[in-house]
C-alpha cells in the first residue's frame, strides 16, 4: 500500500450509496474537508437528511468520468462491481465499502488533531485492527497536538523568512513539543 493524503480542494469526489454505511462515509469525508457529490437511487431517510443536493439516481458513465475518487457503499455486489468497472475505465480511483477486491484504495481509520492527520490502514485485511490502532493513536496524540502544530507552523514561516535551515526548523518544532510535554 502507498499512503497518500488527498486534498479535497484539488480533487473532485463522489459518494454513491443508499444507507447507513453511506451516511458514515459521508461524515468521514466531510471531516476531512470534502464536499462530495452524493448519488443514490434509493436513499435511506438518514441519507436524505445528511446529503443536501443529493442526486436521486446512480451516476451515468459520463458523470463518473468527472471524478478523481469515488466511494461506494450500501450497493449490492453486482451494482458496485458495474460502477467500479466504469470508474476504472475512466481512470477514476474507486473504493467499494467492505469489498477489498473492488478497491483501488482503502479508507484508513483516522485521528484528526487540527491540521495533524494520523491514519492507520491494513489494506482491507482487518478494519477492526485499523480501528484499534486508531484508538491507540487517539490516546497517544491528545488534542493539544493540533494547537502546537499551529504554533509550529507560524514559527516555521517566521524562521524561513529569516533564512533558517531545516535543522533549525526541526530543533524549533522539537523544542515546542517538548515544552508542551508531547514528546
Amino acid at each position: 500500500m502507498i499512503p497518500l493524503y488527498l486534498d479535497p480542494n484539488q480533487a473532485r469526489i463522489a459518494l454513491i450509496g443508499r444507507g447507513a454505511l453511506a451516511v458514515r462515509r459521508l461524515e468521514w469525508l466531510r471531516a476531512g474537508g470534502a464536499v462530495p457529490d452524493v448519488w443514490s437511487d434509493a436513499p435511506s431517510s438518514d441519507l436524505l437528511v445528511a446529503a443536501q443536493g443529493l442526486q436521486r439516481c446512480l451516476p451515468p458513465p459520463a458523470d463518473i468520468e468527472a471524478y478523481h475518487a469515488i466511494w461506494i457503499a450500501d450497493l449490492d455486489r453486482d451494482e458496485a462491481d458495474r460502477l467500479a468497472c466504469l470508474a476504472r475505465a475512466a481512470g477514476v480511483l474507486v473504493n467499494v465499502e467492505d469489498v477489498p477486491a473492488l478497491c483501488d484504495f482503502h479508507t484508513p481509520a483516522v485521528v484528526r488533531r487540527g491540521r495533524l492527520t494520523l491514519a492507520a490502514a491494513t489494506g482491507g485485511a482487518s478494519p477492526a485492527v485499523a480501528r484499534m490502532v486508531r484508538e491507540r493513536l487517539e490516546t497517544t496524540f491528545p488534542g493539544a497536538w493540533g494547537d502546537v502544530l499551529d504554533e509550529i507552523a507560524q514559527s516555521r514561516t517566521e524562521l524561513r523568512e529569516r533564512g533558517a535551515g531545516i535543522d533549525d526548523l526541526i530543533a524549533d518544532a522539537r523544542a515546542r513539543l517538548i515544552s508542551r510535554h508531547l514528546v
